[in-house]
């Protein structure tokens, strides 16, 4: 019988407590996440080189999924392989999931669903994915034909909204890239360095990335049909986010509108609750896709959270372990760069249309809530305030509006 090594059972608690301290202090969303990873990962543990980092958050980029997530795990699997991936997977997701299982608990039976300062979390919830479009559009929809592609992922999300709409909007997306941008130089294509290692560095075996992507592609198909034939509420949920992880580009905000059309209309969660959710997970340090286990506690407690929590993340990790040991290859083919064009635009539609319904509507209801979330989006996109702060103030402000209304 094969014994442990001590090492590698160190290097793994060694992932796993760097990346929880990461999943303690890392707020500002995926692309401040990236900038402690390089600061903690890159300059102080030189864990993965400069170049290795780069290709590897160029990959995360155009993977289905949490892209800062993505790269964590990416990492782990550099540094201790498949256990290498969970620990750093596991570190940086529990704080941000443990504190709003909580929340969502602390919820559940109370009348809190109708204080000010919840209330003031939906208009929180409005300020950063209003900050959300702006610099997304600025980046990913500049140009008269992308901003083309996103104004009409926009236009048929509003009309046709659902799960599937979504998934046809970015295979139209891609292809139209892929047709538009065909004469233009691939973005991020960038031959390998002279002397450079033409392999990816992963000690894994190719047969565990291939069965990775074939479990990637077989749940997918295989759980919907599951569920359907055996309606049972912890396998319908396993479904759900499974689904909602394995088919959002963008990160986590775009995965706000998928989530919403498949748990509101079920009448799994009460739209008020669902976005007061989304509010508290702005406050947390992490990923937000963690706003995952907030929506299974307030539908099916504990088991509910650790169903979605695992579902949502799963496909990611299928995705890393499969896709990076192939990545020195994909990188270099130019139309997979061209069709990303066009699903990056289309993912700036959907998330606008996500800013409108469900989150504009449901939140705007008067001339002071207006006034609030304006406040809000100014102090992230100009004073640069940290969300953490912006949380503060928009509970805040809508505890004060609460008060307002309480003596007028």
């Amino acid at each position: 019988m094969e014994q442990p090594n001590p090492g590698r059972l160190r290097r793994i608690f060694e992932i796993f407590t760097v990346s929880t301290k990461l999943g303690l202090t890392s707020f500002g969303g995926p692309i401040a996440h990236l900038g402690y990873f390089h600061e903690e990962y890159v300059n102080k543990r030189k864990w993965v080189g400069e170049q290795k980092y780069a290709e590897l958050v160029a990959l995360c980029q155009f993977l289905p999924g949490p892209a800062s997530s993505q790269v964590g795990m990416g990492i782990g699997l550099y540094r201790g392989g498949i256990a290498g991936a969970l620990a750093a997977w596991a570190g940086f997701t529990l704080p941000s999931a443990v504190a709003l299982v909580l929340f969502a608990l602390l919820l559940q039976g109370t009348a809190l669903a109708d204080s000010g300062w919840l209330h003031g979390l939906k208009l929180t919830a409005v300020a950063i994915v209003a900050q959300a479009v702006w610099s997304m559009g600025v980046k990913l929809a500049a140009g008269r034909s992308r901003a083309t592609i996103a104004a009409l992922a926009a236009a048929a999300t509003l009309l046709w909204p659902s799960g599937l709409t979504q998934v046809l909007i970015i295979a139209a997306s891609a292809l139209t890239g892929l047709w538009l941008y065909r004469s233009s130089p691939a973005p991020g294509a960038s031959p390998a360095h002279p002397g450079e290692e033409p392999q990816s560095g992963i000690r894994l075996r190719r047969s565990w990335a291939v069965a990775s992507l074939a479990a990637f592609v077989g749940l997918l198909g295989l759980l919907p049909l599951v569920s359907r034939w055996w309606p049972n509420l912890g396998l319908q949920l396993f479904d759900v986010f499974y689904r909602a992880g394995a088919l959002v580009f963008g990160g986590g905000h775009v995965v706000l509108p998928l989530l919403q059309s498949e748990v509101v209309p079920r009448g799994w969660i009460g739209e008020a609750d669902f976005l007061s959710g989304y509010g508290a997970a702005q406050a947390v340090p992490g990923p937000l896709f963690t706003f995952a286990s907030y929506l299974g506690a307030s539908i099916h407690g504990v088991t509910g959270a650790i169903l979605a929590t695992i579902a949502i993340f799963l496909p990611a990790f299928l995705l890393v372990v499969g896709v990076l040991p192939f990545w020195h290859q994909l990188r270099e083919i130019p139309k997979v760069q061209y069709a990303l064009q066009g699903v990056n635009a289309a993912v700036v539609g959907i998330l606008l249309a996500a800013l409108y319904d469900p989150i504009w509507v449901s939140s705007i209801q008067e001339t002071g809530d207006f006034i609030v979330a304006m406040l809000l989006f100014v102090m992230l996109v100009f004073w640069k305030l940290p969300p953490w702060a912006v949380v503060v103030a928009g509970a805040a402000g809508g505890a004060f509006l609460g008060w307002i209304g309480s003596i007028g």
